[in-house]
Order: C-alpha cells, then structure tokens, then sequence
C-alpha cells in the first residue's frame, strides 16, 4: 500500500511539474508589464515602444509601458523592485538607479545590488556639452575663458551626475566660473538654454541633435571614446585631455527572484531586435544612441565595476549624500 502510494506521488508530483515546463516552453504567453523611470518622450520611453513593435512580431505579446518618472528616478526604480517576479514584469532603468544613487542618498527606498536581476543594457546614451549660440563659444576652453571674464553669472545644469562631477573637476583644473543651477526635467533644460538664462547644459545627444542642427545650441564636446559619426566635428573629453566621465546607459533589467529561463528568453530577444539591421540604424544610431545588448553576466559585471568606481568617484569627491 505505501508502495502503491509513493509511486502515485510520484506520478501526481511529475503531472504537476509538467505545465512549469510547458510554460517556460511557451514564455511569455501573456503580455509583459514595463516600468519605465522617465516620462513619456524621453529617450528610454521612445526606445523601449520602438522595441515593443519588435518584440511582438517576435512572440505574439505585447510589452505595456508604464511610466513611473520623478524622484531622481528612484520613484520607478522602486516600482520595479516591487513588482512581480515571475516574468511578467521588467524596467528600464538609468544608471544612476542601478549604479550611483546609493553613493548620492542617504536612504533608498531599495537595494540597487539585490533588487534587480540584469537582463541587457541595449545602449549608451552619448552626453554633449552645449552652451546657448548666443553666448557666442565654441569651444570647453572659450567657455572657461567667458565665464572666467564674468565670474559668478555664467550657469550651467546638468540631469547626469557624473557628468555635473566632471563640470566640477573640470571648474578645479581650469579655474572656469560656473554655478551649477539644478533643472528638474530635459524641458527646463531646454528653457535655460534657449533664453540664455543657463546657457550651458550638459545632455543626452539623441533629444538636442534637433537644437544642434537648427543653430541655437552650440555642441562643445562629447563623453564617448569616439567622434560620433552624427557629431564628426565634436571632439571628445578624451581629445582634450580630460578623464572619460561615465558612460550613461538605460538598463534592461527584472525584479529580483525572476526565473533565469525568463531572463535568457528575454535577454535573447531584445539582442535579436537590436541586431536588426533597420532597427539598429534608425532606432539606435541614427537617433545617437550606441549599441551595446551585452549578456545578462556581462551587464551583472559591468554594473558590479561601475559601482566600485562610483563609491570611490564620490568618495574622493567629498560630496554628501542628500
């Protein structure tokens, strides 16, 4: 009778195993909730709804964007540590959510180190400083020059942290004059720029080339290793003899806890839509942007370096925390 009953047990344990298998088989087989940390129009909202379309000739399921933007992007890096963890739910999330805010904040409403499990970073997102054309520079050594020749009434804001770090090492070595005013959004940005009540701004190529190109922003130099194809007569910090700020990136990534199996299906589709060779040119570089879809291991070792260098960034920086 035992023997009778453990084989049953058995046989109703492997029945009960068989749909896990199945779905995992068939993953995703329902639509897939996105926490976006910015608002609608900002770069990775566009990216993430370009890449849905892909997604769902793919597999037949849509992606479901929701916006959970402010908070120094912590507001939706929260949402995402929250959500569920079997699949269903992933977010795209800048790197100062991922990687630096916990070296800028005294608290955090969740563990960037446990709260996520990687599953690509599909691109970096070039930085370029411009000033307003009417403040008539053309160069980083002309815009010490000015605001050196009118001390304390040049501005600047600056939505990345490392790159308002860099502005701040930059200001110590060249004795430049600079008050950092800080912008809630890319709008005040803008605003600031095109009055000239900021004039200079530190920014994301993709959502200026608009500006760039029309003449009312004057680009000044670029933050990746190379000249942007986009920007061929922008030099980089690097051409001019300064350190590389950080590279700035939208991360791909799920609540902790989600099925390694879900991860890999995932991670496998957003690298075949960002090798699509249309998709790639007009969804990522010729909007400024800089491939990358790393592996989910690769993203997981680039993040643990990436804040290493944070903590020490900011250590020897002397900046406290909010």
């Amino acid at each position: 009778m035992r023997a009778g009953t453990a084989i049953f047990s058995v046989c109703i344990f492997a029945a009960l195993g068989a749909p896990s298998a199945a779905n995992a088989e068939n993953y995703p087989d329902k639509p897939i909730r996105v926490i976006v940390a910015t608002s609608p129009g900002g770069t990775s909202d566009i990216f993430i709804r370009a890449a849905g379309e892909e997604f769902y000739k793919r597999t037949g399921q849509r992606l479901v964007v929701e916006n959970r933007s402010g908070g120094a992007m912590n507001i939706g890096a929260e949402a995402c540590a929250n959500g569920s963890s079997d699949g269903y739910t992933i977010c795209i999330l800048p790197n100062e959510s991922l990687a630096l805010n916990e070296y800028l904040y005294k608290e955090l409403p969740y563990n960037p180190e446990t709260a996520f499990v990687p599953i690509t970073n599909p691109f970096f997102n070039p930085q370029v400083i411009v000033a307003s054309a009417a403040l008539k520079v053309h160069s980083m050594a002309e815009l010490a020059a000015a605001s050196k020749a009118a001390p304390g009434k040049l501005s600047y804001s600056a939505l990345s942290v490392p790159m308002q770090m860099f502005i701040e090492e930059w200001k110590k070595k060249t004795g430049a004059d600079l008050v950092q005013v800080p912008a809630r959004g890319g709008g005040d940005v803008a605003t600031g720029v095109m009055t000239g009540t900021v004039p200079v701004a530190i920014v994301g190529v993709p959502n200026w080339l608009p500006y760039i190109r029309n003449g009312s922003a004057v680009p000044l130099a670029v933050n990746t290793t190379e000249r942007m194809p986009l920007l061929p007569d922008v030099p980089t910090l690097k051409e001019l003899g300064y350190a590389d700020a950080a590279q700035m990136y939208f991360g791909i990534v799920a609540p902790a806890k989600t099925p390694a199996s879900a991860v890999q299906k995932l991670y496998a589709e957003f690298k075949a839509i960002g090798d699509e060779p249309d998709f790639r040119k007009q969804r990522l570089i010729e909007q400024g942007l800089v491939p990358v879809f790393n592996s989910p291991a690769q993203f997981q070792a680039d993040l643990t370096a990436e804040r290493a260098s944070a903590k020490r960034l900011f250590e020897e920086s002397g900046m406290e925390k909010r």
